[in-house]
């Protein structure tokens, strides 16, 4: 019988909670434990696992390469932080504000190599493959954050741009776990295409919604409204909205973050404002619907059967926050 979501992320919390770090030096060590423990989904380790076990495979044989796949991501997270100057990091201090970017520099590269340590523990039989698969997505990682950067000074991006952009930033964690979950299960190079297919689209989707969610979400939920538009990001809805535009109305979409006579509330209400007026909501709606179900669709020409891949319909309506 297969495991449930829930069933496999507790499989691996369990197994995360016997990772051993050394003692020292404990400014290296520490803000590793302090990272791995603080929580999150585990998104892309469970999808790893679920994949591995859709198509057979083995999720305890599978497990080190999940972890390698959550210790990079945290990794990314550690660095992330700094490049951003950010205080907080999954409602706690972030380890670049509790011990300063010179230790969350350093604790970083550690958790990237330890990451290779835990993949180097695959079977020598996938191992050569997984490993090209993981570099890979970690390359993209990097390009993904850098244009992300690079769209900062930009005073144009397309769509098209933006869109590249996530799906190297985001998908490409998703992507990659995927693709070494059917990879360790011995998966056709069809069923590794697909499956790539199938996370790449979810990840779009996911981070679209996220970008929705920051300007128009739920503060009874605890999200933060507007993060994003007083960092004057280039989010979907920031490059829409200038695709429409008018040349004076570009120059308020994005100067409005820089101005110091205005308050916050002002200026998230200014760019919503400008949202409204070009529905880059709805638009941006259409494209989560679009990618969501695109994502399904190629779990059906998996050859694999619908009852194998139940489990990873669940993952990608649970990552979405959908009943159906």
């Amino acid at each position: 019988m297969a495991y449930t979501n829930n069933e496999i992320l507790e499989i691996f919390e369990a197994s995360l909670s016997q990772l051993r770090v050394p003692e020292e030096p404990e400014l290296l060590y520490m803000p590793i434990i302090y990272s791995m423990s603080g929580g999150g989904k585990r998104l892309r380790p469970v999808l790893l696992l679920l994949t591995t076990e859709a198509f057979g495979g083995s999720v305890e044989e599978a497990m080190p390469a999940a972890v390698a796949v959550e210790i990079f991501h945290n990794f990314t997270l550690l660095h992330d932080d700094i490049m951003d100057n950010a205080d907080v990091r999954r409602g706690k201090p972030s380890v670049y504000a509790k011990w300063g970017g010179n230790v969350a520099l350093l604790s970083g590269d550690a958790m990237l190599i330890s990451a290779y340590k835990y993949l180097a523990q695959i079977s020598a039989s996938v191992l050569p493959r997984v490993m090209n698969i993981f570099t890979d997505m970690a390359l993209e990682v990097c390009e993904g954050q850098q244009y992300d950067m690079d769209f900062e000074s930009a005073s144009t991006v397309s769509v098209e741009e933006y869109m590249q952009m996530i799906e190297r930033k985001t998908s490409a964690l998703l992507s990659g776990s995927a693709m070494i979950g059917a990879t360790m299960a011995g998966a056709s190079d069809e069923d590794i295409k697909r499956i790539y297919r199938f996370a790449t689209e979810l990840g779009l989707a996911f981070q679209l919604q996220d970008d929705v969610l920051d300007s128009y979400g739920d503060t009874a939920l605890g999200k933060k409204i507007g993060g994003d538009i007083l960092e004057g990001k280039k989010t979907y809805l920031m490059v829409q909205a200038l695709s429409r535009a008018s040349e004076q109305e570009c120059e308020v979409l994005c100067t409005t973050h820089l101005r110091k006579d205005i308050s916050n509330e002002e200026k998230i209400t200014t760019i919503k404002a400008l949202y409204d007026k070009y529905d880059v909501k709805h638009i941006a709606e259409q494209q989560i619907e679009l990618r969501f179900e695109r994502a399904l669709a190629v779990l059906d020409t998996l050859s694999v059967g619908a009852e194998r891949t139940a489990t990873l319909v669940e993952f990608a309506r649970n990552l979405m926050g959908r009943k159906k």
